[in-house]
């Protein structure tokens, strides 16, 4: 289903909550969304550019986002200003809520990054998601964000994430 009115483009708020706190939150165009999956698009919301050394986020780059009412991960679409594809960076979430114009998902900690060409996939912050106590509080929750990761990783190198995000 489009997300398109005759006013325009239907506008969300996304709010990334880490560790019970709001982590960041940007405007965003939602795209699609068939109650399951919302995607959304929205300009790099950070300060500046940030280096992770295999990738650079910068002003000017564009996300579009996947994320899914059912699913513990979300999908990031990563193009530079001129339109090239740098990669997809995945966030491990619990499913994503949906509702009076506000996207909300609770980082779990764990990443995923999958270079445009899909010759490099690396699992990020584990030693993070190990320290945040997950496994001791949430037990369930934990093993969920693991498979999770696993899935993605397991996508990443058998193909991509094509047949995900059609």
């Amino acid at each position: 289903m489009s997300a398109h009115s005759a006013d325009g483009p239907t506008l969300v708020e996304v709010v990334l909550v880490k560790a019970g706190r709001m982590k960041i939150r940007y405007p965003a165009e939602l795209l699609a969304d068939d109650g399951t999956r919302a995607t959304v698009r929205a300009p790099w919301a950070g300060d500046g550019v940030r280096d992770f050394g295999f990738v650079r986020f910068e002003p000017g780059d564009v996300f579009t986002e996947h994320y899914w009412r059912d699913r513990w991960y979300s999908v990031k679409e990563v193009r530079a200003a001129d339109g090239t594809l740098k990669g997809h960076y995945c966030d491990i979430t619990r499913p994503a809520e949906l509702s009076g114009g506000r996207l909300v998902v609770e980082d779990l900690d764990l990443d995923l990054w999958v270079s445009a060409d899909g010759t490099d996939v690396r699992r990020l912050d584990e030693d993070e998601f190990a320290a945040s106590g997950l496994l001791t509080t949430d037990p369930e929750a934990a093993a969920a964000a693991v498979a999770a990761l696993d899935e993605l990783d397991d996508r990443a190198r058998e193909g991509g994430f094509g047949a995900l995000l059609v």
